[in-house]
């Protein structure tokens, strides 16, 4: 059994941070690139999507204090990531740090739930673009047959010169004599992830230039939307007066709305947030990591939740909650403000936003495949760098594919929460990690240390499985179900090439 728990060396993790040559990944990445990394993974689907189901649905209003609840387990997570980040600067993220503090089985679990969260987060994030895009080709009367724009079996509606699933209709339209059609393959996803995938594998350099250079254009749109917005307000405080009352709607009596809805949105927009901790996967791609990582992962989670409580806000007050449950809530919002071209510009916004979210998210996924495959607990061609690029490319290449398949013929309308749950999971361990990290290693050079240890990683482990609690039994059955695949994977293969196991086995022959 003690043979499950052994963990992998400071020392080891050390020489490995300090490999150069060839066949390792490429040290390109400074502070701003990885602050531009993080925002560009979070600012997206949260934005232009989950903030309007999570007021519709859960929390109204007050779907501002979903933020906050968020920001804040975010924050305990943030902070114990900053270290671990700081004194193990190399790529595999919560995989690697549980790997050096609570063994080898808990390492292969955490790096197992992020595979799954990483690829998945992108196939879902891929679908939201697809309908920001065709939606915006078709605006500009351009038409993609509509059998090519939607997963398998989804029901199309031609309304409005536009085709749209029939979910998306106005309340009080029917779909009664209005041209239909059936999803069969949604081509634009597919060729989305494609896209993102190439530029993985050409490298990581252009890929942090092509994602800093989105971000500042998304950015500029989001603050575009809040001036707006804003202004509409204050020259009509009453409309906001209206929609803003009451700020906690009743309870609805199912745990929705109320006291109770709040951190159930928070479980919900949680989605929004998954990407800060992606920018601990390019550690070993930052040119001066120990300094650097902390800024990336804690600048970038505090630009975002200042915007996210912003959105959430302006929105809520431009139109009534109850009309937000739609798959561009944003776009109505502005709508409401008689700017005509606001639409058109927050497509665009969302285009831009939730294509450096499949970036990064893809990014994240390969490097933890990279890192489990160094280790021995993959097979070797998860781990091949490409002698002109130096990225992880075969990997790179295999979930591109896997991403790129699934929103093309799967509707997957709980992933979302799955990919919550998976998050969330990964906070719990990195804050027990600092915790065990402390008591071991003491005297372990810190370049950035978490405050407050152990409260802030207790609070961090508490909030993180509070909120995991409030999510969905089926995502929990998913992810179980996965586990279960990976523990197979782990007894069959890994336990028997895994490079501590065998490091161990040396020292006790000696």
């Amino acid at each position: 059994m003690s043979r499950l728990f052994r963990v992998k060396p400071m020392s080891l993790l050390s020489a490995e941070a300090s490999e150069e040559g060839e066949h390792t990944l490429k040290r390109s990445l400074g502070a701003l690139n990885l602050i531009t990394l993080g925002i560009g993974a979070v600012i997206g689907a949260g934005i232009f999507v989950l903030t309007g189901q999570a007021a519709a649905r859960y929390a109204g209003p007050a779907v501002a204090l979903s933020f906050v609840l968020a920001g804040i387990t975010c924050a305990f997570a943030g902070l114990c990531y900053a270290e671990f980040a700081s004194i193990i600067p190399i790529a595999g993220s919560a995989y690697t740090y549980g790997y050096a503090t609570l063994g080898e089985l808990v390492a292969w679990i955490i790096g197992w739930d992020l595979v799954l969260e990483y690829a998945f987060a992108a196939a879902t994030v891929a679908s939201g673009w697809s309908g920001y895009f065709n939606s915006l080709l078709q605006q500009w009367g351009i038409y993609i047959p509509p059998q090519m724009t939607a997963t398998t079996g989804t029901p199309l509606v031609f309304y409005q010169h536009q085709w749209l699933p029939v979910m998306s209709l106005p309340p009080g339209v029917s779909a009664t004599g209005l041209p239909h059609a059936t999803g069969v393959f949604n081509l634009i996803a597919m060729a989305a992830v494609l896209a993102i995938t190439a530029i993985l594998v050409i490298g990581i350099k252009e890929s942090a230039n092509l994602n800093s250079a989105i971000v500042i254009v998304k950015l500029a749109i989001i603050a575009i939307f809040l001036a707006v917005g804003s202004w509409f307000l204050f020259k009509h405080p009453a409309v906001a007066q209206a929609n803003w009352h009451p700020f906690i709607p009743p309870s609805d009596g199912h745990g929705n709305f109320g006291w109770g809805g709040i951190p159930k949105g928070a479980s919900r927009v949680f989605f929004a947030y998954i990407g800060f901790d992606a920018v601990s996967t390019a550690a070993q791609e930052a040119k001066k990591p120990q300094r650097d990582m902390p800024v990336g992962i804690l600048g970038s989670l505090a630009v975002c939740t200042v915007l996210y409580i912003l959105v959430s806000m302006v929105l809520t007050g431009l139109v009534s909650y109850k009309t937000l449950n739609v798959g561009a809530p944003v776009a109505l919002g502005i709508d409401a403000t008689g700017v005509s071209w606001g639409s058109m510009l927050v497509k665009i916004g969302a285009i831009f936003g939730l294509a450096t979210v499949m970036l990064v998210m893809l990014l994240g996924q390969s490097r933890v495949f990279y890192s489990m495959s160094k280790d021995g607990l993959l097979w070797k061609w998860a781990s091949a760098i490409h002698p002109k690029f130096r990225t992880p490319w075969i990997t790179t290449i295999v979930f591109g594919l896997f991403a790129a398949l699934a929103p093309a013929f799967l509707p997957i309308d709980r992933l979302a929460d799955l990919v919550n749950i998976g998050t969330l999971l990964a906070f719990a361990i990195v804050s027990a990690g600092v915790w065990v990290l402390r008591v071991r290693h003491p005297d372990l050079h810190r370049p950035f240390k978490t405050p407050l240890v152990p409260l802030v990683p207790f609070l961090g482990i508490v909030s993180a499985l509070y909120l995991m609690t409030q999510l969905a039994l089926i995502t929990w059955v998913v992810m179980i179900s996965w586990l279960v695949i990976g523990l197979m994977i782990y007894f069959g293969y890994s336990l028997k090439h895994s490079k501590v196991q065998k490091l161990a086995t040396v020292a006790e022959a000696d």
